[in-house]
């Protein structure tokens, strides 16, 4: 099964993690199909806290992708400040 998942970007603090395509067999912080976007949790100021490739993850489920649960919640957050 392909799922749309978070991984860490890096292993030292602040923690980055980018937003990716991946084989659920493979570990998260492995080998990933598709980078789709990136989540930076500690972003202040006017640095950009997550972005999103909405057509991408539109066509990863289409064809079958599962979203994680918490890259659910950031992809509808990320949508509904698109159409505000």
């Amino acid at each position: 099964m392909v799922v749309i998942r978070l991984s860490r970007a890096d292993n030292k603090k602040p923690t980055l993690y980018k937003i990716v395509v991946d084989d659920s067999r493979n570990r998260s912080e492995g080998r990933f199909i598709e980078r789709v976007g990136f989540y930076n949790p500690v972003a202040s100021g006017a640095s950009e806290a997550l972005r999103v490739a909405f057509d991408r993850v539109d066509y990863w489920t289409s064809v079958g992708a599962q979203l994680s649960p918490t890259v659910a919640r950031l992809v509808g957050e990320a949508k509904a400040k698109v159409a505000a």
